[in-house]
């Protein structure tokens, strides 16, 4: 269902149910109870007109996109591609792993070749240049088997934030999720993306990575509720919920 262009906007009723959150009627109901926000106030009136383009509505605290007019998709990145379009030395990228499209789609931020996970893609330049803006402070979360026992002397340091040689970095968040004496797993969550930042972090306490998967980015999760896990080398469009939470982060 599309949203028709009217003089003075689309009523508010028509757009929530254009985004397939509920019926009209059933869209009326939301908001005569008072569960729908329109940049940042609860609208409760009928008649209300809304420029489904700029302004923000939400249901339920929830941000409703705009109609799409880019593609914005997430890969899972497999080892050993390169985080690219293409590679002049034939090595496996990530154009491999998309769907045939005629839009041309580039990729926000970066993944080593040896890390493999999460990673966006899509054909919206403001969307990919806030995204990978280190003022808007995107978190992304990594999980990172490393070499030997992490003690809780180190897990500390790590918390409080290592300097390594282009500054000091301070994970958002640190959870051990697995030790024994040859081996520890760990969940590491930072708001910035320095080139090969985990891995560095983690030679600095002497615990070098073995294997590392990047499994989210803000909202947009490897193995999502409703959309199960995502494959190695599978790809998706980015849910409704996925998109408004990453358009609400990177404040468009």
């Amino acid at each position: 269902m599309t949203t028709d262009p009217e003089p003075d906007g689309v009523r508010l009723q028509k757009v929530i149910a254009a985004a397939g959150i509920a019926s009209r009627r059933a869209s009326e109901q939301l908001i005569a109870e008072g569960r729908v926000e329109v940049n940042g106030r609860i609208v409760t009136e009928m008649g209300r007109r809304v420029d489904p383009e700029t302004d923000r509505v939400r249901v339920d605290g929830a941000r409703i996109p705009p109609p799409r007019r880019h593609m914005y998709l997430v890969l899972n990145k497999p080892r050993g591609v390169v985080s690219t379009m293409d590679d002049p030395e034939g090595r496996p990228t990530l154009s491999d792993y998309l769907p045939r499209t005629k839009l041309r789609l580039f990729h926000v931020g970066r993944l080593d070749t040896d890390t493999e996970g999460l990673i966006l893609l899509t054909n919206d330049g403001e969307f990919a240049h806030r995204m990978a803006h280190p003022s808007y402070q995107v978190p992304k979360t990594y999980l990172a088997e490393v070499e030997g026992m992490l003690d809780n002397t180190v897990l500390r340091r790590l918390e409080k934030g290592v300097t390594l040689d282009d500054g000091p970095v301070r994970p958002d968040n640190v959870k051990l999720v697995q030790r024994t004496e040859t081996r520890s797993l760990l969940a590491i969550t930072l708001h910035e993306g320095r080139n090969r930042i985990v891995r560095r972090m983690m030679d600095s306490v002497g615990h070098p990575v073995r294997r590392l998967s990047r499994t989210a980015i803000g909202p947009v999760r490897l193995i999502d509720r409703g959309a199960g896990q995502l494959a190695v080398g599978a790809s998706r469009e980015l849910t409704r919920d996925e998109l408004g939470a990453l358009l609400d982060l990177v404040d468009m």
